[in-house]
């Protein structure tokens, strides 16, 4: 018996493979019927970074953020070094399916296991071949990312090499944009790329990178989370890193999330309201 966490007064029940299999085969076709770039217009956006199978936290946050005025977009990562991976991700596609222009998800580089191999993987270790296949298959068909008409820009990792934001939308899995997405890191460092980590395998940008890509794509401020030894606050505090697991106690003593309000201009991280879950 597999478990989901399907919240009611704080319970799990259990799921069925055939249950999982059919969650799964609903999410795939909603993902796919989404672009790979997200465009929100609301009165109020609530960011949330990595949760890594950190159930309470998603809870906690469904419970409190999650409202029909407002727009709830997470930053990727759903999945490994927490306890509860396969119940977190589970939650948060029923989550998707039930509320489907509330609730966002955007892919992090956990949720690549189709393009690549990473470290750790316990969640995806721990499927058996056919339901590893299944999720891989449709995790990889996640948005990339989020852009709101105030000057706010979000995503997981790195801004990609694009020309402008509509390119996003042809951005494929495994490409070097999609790498620079989904696992790159940030320096507080001049320069551009500034060269693949020899340890974690990312690619490394700096702040000429971050300037250069920012005024392609006419925005303030980068929401982003994936990388928890960043300093919250970067580049003129233009680029605001956020992390929402309890996965990470040795960098992150709060989770975080982040709320815009979109009838204001964003200029930086000042315009950003930080909330502790």
């Amino acid at each position: 018996m597999l478990w989901d966490a399907q919240f009611q007064e704080g319970k799990f029940r259990p799921v069925t493979r055939e249950e999982i299999k059919e969650l799964l085969n609903k999410a795939e076709k909603m993902f796919a019927s989404e672009a790979k770039l997200i465009q929100l217009e609301s009165d109020r956006v609530i960011f949330v970074g990595d949760t890594h199978g950190d159930l309470e936290a998603t809870e906690k946050i469904i419970h409190k953020y999650l409202k029909p005025e407002d727009k709830l977009v997470f930053l990727g990562d759903y999945v490994d070094r927490g306890p509860a991976s396969l119940e977190n991700i589970n939650f948060l596609l029923e989550q998707k399916l039930e509320h489907p222009y509330s609730l966002y998800l955007l892919m992090g580089n956990h949720e690549g296991h189709a393009v690549v191999s990473f470290h750790p993987a316990d969640f995806w270790e721990g499927l058996d071949a056919e339901l590893r296949q299944r999720y891989s298959e449709v995790l990889v068909k996640l948005p990339l990312a989020v852009s709101m008409p105030n000057g706010v820009i979000a995503l997981h990792g790195a801004l990609p090499d694009v020309s402008d934001l509509e390119e996003i939308n042809r951005i494929e899995p495994g490409s070097a944009q999609w790498q620079q997405i989904t696992w790159g890191d940030w320096q507080e460092r001049k320069g551009k790329f500034l060269g693949i980590d020899p340890y974690t395998g990312r690619p490394q940008f700096g702040q000429g990178w971050f300037e250069e890509i920012m005024s392609r794509l006419d925005k303030n401020v980068l929401i982003r989370s994936h990388q928890p030894d960043a300093p919250p606050a970067m580049y003129d505090r233009r680029c605001l890193t956020i992390f929402t697991s309890s996965a990470y106690r040795h960098y992150i003593s709060e989770r975080t999330v982040a709320v815009v309000d979109l009838k204001k201009v964003v200029k930086s991280m000042d315009d950003i309201e930080i909330e502790i879950v």
